[in-house]
């Protein structure tokens, strides 16, 4: 399966749980966490034609398709509310949304999708983790993980 780890609202998809999961084979292990069943656990990242089921009905997914944009910032109206909301929800792993398109728009997708894949691997052995992973699984090293990055913008607001 071909994965895209760019998304319209900015989230770095692979940093997805789900996503790590499924390119590693442990989908069914996944799906039965998710009280579903394996052959309906599938995702290959949010501009492809292959999402997850809670990801179907994503507003900036569908707005930016109906737009014809590529990502939110090419909109008129960024940031909108809705976005703004979302990066202020419950979810600490959407807290970086405005500042990942800020860096995708100036710096360009290929550039800021490099800088997230080192930032979603661990600094001591190079094995990639998800959004809330604060310990790694391979050599035990304390992780940024989204909640402490959470943490340090909301300071910084």
């Amino acid at each position: 399966m071909d994965y895209r780890y760019d998304s319209p609202c900015g989230i770095y998809c692979g940093a997805c749980g789900i996503l790590k999961d499924l390119r590693a084979g442990r989908h069914e292990e996944r799906a039965r966490q998710m009280n579903m069943p394996p052959e309906e656990l599938k995702c290959a990242g949010c501009k492809t034609d292959t999402i997850a089921d809670f990801c179907v009905g994503c507003k900036f997914r569908d707005c930016t398709k109906e737009k014809g944009i590529e990502f939110c910032f090419d909109c008129d109206e960024f940031p909108c509310a809705e976005l703004v909301a979302f990066r202020n929800d419950k979810w600490p792993h959407h807290s970086t949304v405005l500042n990942n398109l800020d860096t995708i728009k100036e710096e360009g997708v290929a550039e800021w999708l490099v800088r997230q894949k080192k930032r979603w691997s661990c600094p001591e052995c190079g094995e990639s983790f998800t959004w809330y992973e604060s310990q790694c699984e391979a050599c035990g090293a304390t992780l940024y993980d989204c909640r402490k990055e959470d943490e340090d913008l909301k300071r910084e607001r």
